[in-house]
């Protein structure tokens, strides 16, 4: 008998594919269904007073069920996310509605990660060359920082950055801390758009989802970048000067 410890298992199998295949098929029948009908600023519009009514005598229950809510939509990475945001700062204020987007398009984004990562992480990351095997390894050293300017400056849709990680095998702590911190500031800004969606929707108009890409928003956002890749920076110029 053997005493050699068994190697992890990283081939594919129904049983480590079958999370991500659920969220799959989450997202088909939304799209197939025309779900998306029911996360827009015309159903908001229309039942804006019910709803504010409701939320207001029975704010845990609504809390909850938002909750729920925005977990699926990121989980099942459904479009609809910046309205869920907007929604979350007008039917529960600035604050609560960025805390409570920002817990939970966390869960969200760490279901679909903890998904990934069973289901294909192990068997790319196998199957890798020395090319990504080294891109992997310079994520991983700087994870934290990476992640961060990715969460705060919306280069890349926020499905991918869900997914990208798990691939380059980033510790679960790490996701998580990341995607925490890095989301704040984005769900604070449309979170406040949120907090005045009324007046909006008094005058007549509909709120512009591309607003963070305006130049006073953006800007700050790429100051918090570059400050979350001054340790990167910092470890590069210190292994440099070490360097024979």
């Amino acid at each position: 008998m053997s005493n050699h410890p068994v190697p992890p298992k990283t081939g594919l199998s129904f049983k480590r594919l079958l999370p991500l295949l659920i969220l799959a098929t989450g997202l088909i029948l939304f799209l197939a269904l025309d779900l998306g009908r029911f996360i827009s600023f015309d159903t908001l519009r229309e039942h804006r007073e019910s709803l504010t009514a409701w939320v207001a005598g029975h704010w845990p229950w609504a809390a909850s069920i938002y909750l729920l809510c925005y977990i699926a939509v990121v989980a099942f990475s459904l479009p609809g996310g910046a309205v869920m945001t907007i929604t979350g700062g007008f039917l529960f204020g600035i604050w609560a509605g960025t805390a409570l987007t920002v817990v939970a398009a966390t869960i969200g984004a760490t279901l679909l990660f903890l998904a990934a990562r069973t289901a294909l992480g192990d068997a790319l990351r196998a199957r890798a060359g020395p090319a990504l095997r080294r891109m992997e390894a310079g994520f991983q050293e700087n994870a934290l920082s990476y992640l961060l300017v990715l969460r705060l400056v919306p280069l890349f849709p926020f499905f991918l950055v869900n997914l990208v990680p798990a691939f380059l095998g980033v510790p679960l702590r790490t996701y998580v801390l990341g995607t925490f911190f890095g989301i704040i500031p984005g769900s604070f800004v449309y979170a406040s758009v949120g907090n005045g969606l009324g007046a909006i929707f008094d005058r007549g108009e509909t709120p512009d989802l591309g607003l963070i890409f305006n130049p006073e928003i953006l800007t700050p956002l790429i100051g918090l970048a570059v400050l979350a890749l001054l340790p990167v920076a910092y470890k590069k110029f210190k292994s440099s000067r070490l360097a024979p």
